[in-house]
């Protein structure tokens, strides 16, 4: 039941925030991300989104291969392909990574550490995001610094509160790693699974250069977006804006990858002294160009079921057929004749 509702509460903020950006822009925004797309911007997009998939696909190799778990990159560009259309096509933007990370895990005989390898690999995405935009956020002029100037104080107060969380945690971890119970036990696998799928040596340079690349092309898409939305700002006034915007995305709430990006985008650029409406047309052509790169994952899906109801065929093909059985009415058995010395003896 509180998951049915959470993913209803999920839904809702999504369409909430849409239809709040209806209410004070208009559908001019929306009209005009529609109208500004064309076949090179959409080819250039479509290019960049196989770089970032096939990275991303990568990283997802790097961290199963380093819990032990088998995984081509041959199958992991494929799955991601089908987990990024899933993501675009459907509410909540994490279907997609939790059908990849199911599938992955009956294939290689353990759900449980597959989901874990889907969970490290986008973590280790999300920490350089939430890395570079704290860098950019906390150097460049934007609404971000902006705002951290007028409110010092209680930013200090946050900025304190967080790290004093944060070794909290790590102390609790740690001495909950040295105990018996079921908790203990799931620190110490998290902890291994951290260091073999992430820390270890051979596979923290290839994460982060993979995260590097997948980051670096999303803001490429988002460059190319504004470009064809008739923005002429500079890379050094649209970087600030952008991140907020790929740091909104991570908020649960959204319907297929939209709402809080469309929000975070018009508020950012309507603050930044650029227009609002602008900012929001922008983003409608990442989301639109987003889903034009996810477009692969439909043929993966398509090609799979075909596959599969041709193996179906095939294999109701070359079950042997049953003989027919003739039936063969078979007379009553009458009991044996006795032995004659027996039926002399008895006198008949």
């Amino acid at each position: 039941m509180n998951r049915s509702i959470w993913a209803w509460a999920r839904l809702l903020g999504g369409v909430g925030i849409l239809a709040v950006l209806l209410w004070r822009l208009g559908t001019g925004a929306f009209v005009d991300g529609l109208r500004v797309i064309d076949a090179p911007t959409l080819g250039v997009a479509f290019a960049i989104g196989v770089t970032t998939t096939v990275f991303s696909a990568w990283r997802w190799c790097l961290v199963a291969r380093g819990l032990g778990l088998r995984l081509s990159l041959r199958g992991a560009v494929a799955d991601y392909y089908k987990a990024l259309f899933i993501n675009a096509a459907l509410p909540g933007g994490v279907l997609g990574d939790v059908d990849r990370a199911v599938q992955h895990g009956r294939d290689a005989g353990d759900v449980g550490k597959s989901v874990r390898a889907v969970v490290l690999e986008r973590t280790a995405g999300q920490i350089v995001l939430v890395g570079v935009g704290l860098v950019v956020l906390l150097t460049v002029p934007s609404p971000v610094s902006s705002h951290l100037r007028e409110h010092g104080q209680a930013v200090a107060v946050t900025a304190a509160t967080l790290a004093a969380a944060a070794v909290l945690l790590v102390v609790a971890v740690g001495r909950l790693r040295s105990g018996a119970s079921r908790w203990a036990r799931a620190a110490r696998t998290a902890v291994a699974e951290i260091r073999a799928g992430l820390l270890a040596r051979g596979n923290w340079p290839g994460v982060l250069l993979a995260s590097t690349v997948v980051l670096a092309g999303h803001l490429a898409t988002f460059v190319v977006a504004a470009r064809a939305a008739g923005s002429d700002a500079s890379l050094l006034r649209l970087t600030p804006l952008m991140l907020l915007a790929l740091l909104s995305m991570a908020l649960p709430v959204n319907v297929g990858g939209w709402g809080p990006r469309e929000g975070v985008t018009a508020w950012a650029f309507g603050a930044a002294g650029l227009s609002a409406t602008q900012g929001l047309t922008i983003s409608v052509v990442y989301g639109l160009f987003a889903f034009v790169a996810a477009l692969p994952g439909l043929v993966v899906i398509v090609t799979r079921a075909a596959g599969r109801a041709r193996a179906r065929a095939a294999a109701r093909t070359a079950m042997p057929a049953v003989p027919l059985v003739e039936i063969v009415e078979i007379a009553p058995v009458r009991p044996a004749a006795r032995p004659v010395r027996e039926l002399v003896g008895s006198g008949a």
